[in-house]
């Protein structure tokens, strides 16, 4: 381990599209390449871009720095197999998202997967999923999932973690893709909630982070991180995670 502990491969999951992967994705990449150690970011999957749009490692590259590579890119904003049918095209089998990952940290400290969706939306078209490619990626690999800060995430949490936990996969911890600028009561019982769990809250990106410049981006990322903090997307400061003196933990 290298960039503050992280293990060679970073699989970021959402517990849902829409969630603030990519944002995060980019915030955690900022994070480690600040430690000094070399890292890049893979998309297995990218669907809902067209050829010659920028898409999410384009994204990532715009706030971070970092650079990154797409396994295949297809138009549709859908699931990867579905997106593919569209466009009668073979997705890559999972040996081979193996493959270039394996490749990529030949020459990296640490590799960020940015998957597609959800946990177990199937990235292959023999159906195997983001956690499948976690899987097979071994001990070496760790998982950081990405949820809501609103209503209905702990549901979609505790199902995504639960399902990390049957599958044997090491989980780094939680983090609020996207936190308001204004949180209402629901916003500040989830985060007291998920701080709460086993697997640690690690951060809340504000939510016009993708906005900032790169300078003010790399800046910042880490002060998001630090005890779980976050600022105005504008500010300079980071405001601590806290918690009751009560825990949940899952049995």
């Amino acid at each position: 381990m290298t960039g503050h502990g992280f293990r060679r491969f970073v699989v970021v999951t959402g517990t849902d599209t829409g969630v603030g992967k990519t944002i995060a994705t980019a915030a955690l990449a900022s994070m480690v390449a600040a430690t000094g150690a070399t890292v890049t970011v893979d998309k297995p999957t990218q669907t809902g871009v067209l050829p010659g749009e920028d898409g999410d490692i384009e994204d990532v590259l715009r706030l971070s720095g970092v650079r990154g590579t797409e396994g295949v890119r297809l138009r549709e904003p859908m699931a990867p197999v579905q997106a593919a049918a569209l466009e009668s095209r073979t997705l890559p089998a999972l040996v081979d998202h193996l493959g270039r990952l394996r490749q990529l940290a030949a020459r990296h400290d640490h590799v960020i997967v940015e998957g597609a969706g959800g946990l177990l939306v199937p990235l292959t078209s023999a159906g195997e999923t983001l956690a499948d490619l976690a899987g097979v990626l071994g001990p070496d690999a760790e998982v950081v999932v990405v949820a809501r800060a609103g209503l209905g995430t702990l549901n979609h949490t505790l199902l995504t973690l639960e399902a990390l936990t049957a599958r044997g996969l090491h989980t780094r911890g939680t983090l609020i893709g996207s936190w308001p600028d204004h949180p209402d009561a629901v916003d500040l019982g989830n985060q007291e909630f998920l701080a709460a769990l086993d697997a640690p809250l690690l951060a809340r990106i504000p939510a016009r982070a993708g906005h900032l410049d790169r300078a003010d981006f790399v800046h910042r990322a880490p002060l998001w991180f630090a005890g779980g903090g976050v600022g105005e997307a504008g500010g300079t400061g980071a405001t601590p995670v806290t918690t009751s003196s009560t825990r949940w933990r899952r049995g």
